[in-house]
């Protein structure tokens, strides 16, 4: 039997507010910063739905199982390849250096993105890392609690899913016109869509935004969507630029948060008794003994290491001829890896 919890509230800084203390690992109700979220268990129980903007007749939240008269399950269209230990212990926060002004630009839209993602979800000064190394560090004088991370991880993963998408559709039209072979590009574009997409519906089944954030996150799919599109139509090389360097403030995110839970700073997801979510042990197949939260965060954050090596190849390829290196069959070596290439690799290396 789960006890019952009554939340509390303390206000530090006018903007992070910390997770309310209860007596379960399954709900554990947080305002910060005007965003709303109830944080639950891999299993949705039974139990008040703290600060929902949505009436219980209108919530079809939490993904609960769907019965059909037919159907038994629906396995994922995209099957997750799966890793090692040794794969995921391997990826590092990195930077690839901007090479021109295009670069460049694309980087500094990249941070200051970061910098209003930081404001809106209220970090504090103290809870910074290093601003001079901004992509690599991840020491901070004060931890951010779960509460604020499932925020930045559902804001991060709502917006990380429209790049693949946007590209593979408009490559896809493009291949239509032009009636030729896209040579693999589609693929990729579209399973990393999908990939995004599958770590916010495990976050999802977590916490349950409100109508503040849900508002947000239409209002910045929207610009994101409309903002790629053109960009991708006019300048790929520099869409999958700005999308390398979108990744590796992924990969930066989660192996901050890697290092914290490690540190004993997030106790909840320490817990050995914490569940992570059956949508995530079924989609990385992840096994026994290996499936705390710690776990699936390496997982999450191996997707986004390969999100950030194939981006940034792409971006050093052309874009009307070159094949995708990540889908072919070499003559003298193996398929390229680009989990821990995280500048990618040169045009030289693989065409």
């Amino acid at each position: 039997m789960i006890a019952a919890s009554i939340p509390s509230k303390v206000t530090v800084g006018g903007h992070a507010v910390r997770l309310a203390r209860t007596a379960t690992l399954y709900h554990a109700p947080a305002h910060i910063n005007g965003l709303r979220l109830v944080c639950a268990a891999a299993q949705s129980h039974a139990a008040p739905r703290y600060f929902s903007t949505t009436s219980r007749t209108q919530l079809r939240d939490f993904f609960p199982k769907r019965e059909t008269v037919h159907i038994q399950t629906t396995p994922a269209a995209w099957p997750h390849h799966g890793y090692t230990m040794e794969e995921m212990k391997a990826v590092v926060p990195a930077h690839r250096k901007p090479e021109g002004l295009v670069d460049w630009a694309a980087w500094k839209v990249v941070r200051m993105a970061r910098f209003w993602m930081d404001l809106a979800t209220g970090m504090q000064r103290s809870q910074q890392v290093d601003k001079k190394n901004p992509t690599t560090a991840v020491a901070a004088e004060k931890p951010l609690t779960e509460a604020q991370w499932l925020i930045r991880f559902v804001f991060l993963e709502s917006i990380a899913g429209v790049p693949g998408m946007v590209g593979g559709m408009l490559r896809h039209l493009n291949s239509l016109r032009r009636m030729k072979r896209d040579n693999g590009w589609i693929e990729t574009l579209l399973e990393e869509s999908y990939n995004e997409r599958m770590h916010l519906l495990t976050f999802m089944k977590m916490c349950e935004p409100g109508w503040f954030m849900k508002t947000m996150i239409i209002i910045a799919q929207g610009v994101f969507f409309n903002a790629m599109f053109a960009t991708y139509l006019v300048a790929p090389k520099v869409t999958h630029r700005f999308v390398g360097y979108l990744e590796e403030e992924a990969v930066h995110t989660y192996t901050r948060a890697i290092k914290e839970i490690e540190d004993g700073s997030l106790p909840k997801w320490s817990d050995p008794d914490f569940q992570i979510p059956d949508i995530a042990v079924q989609y990385w197949k992840m096994p026994e003994g290996h499936r705390t939260m710690k776990d699936l965060i390496m997982y999450i954050r191996a997707d986004e290491a390969v999100h950030r090596g194939v981006n940034h190849t792409l971006s050093n390829l052309n874009q009307n001829e070159d094949p995708n290196p990540f889908v072919s069959d070499f003559k003298d070596r193996e398929t390229p890896k680009p989990a821990l290439k995280s500048a990618g690799y040169e045009r030289s290396e693989v065409i």
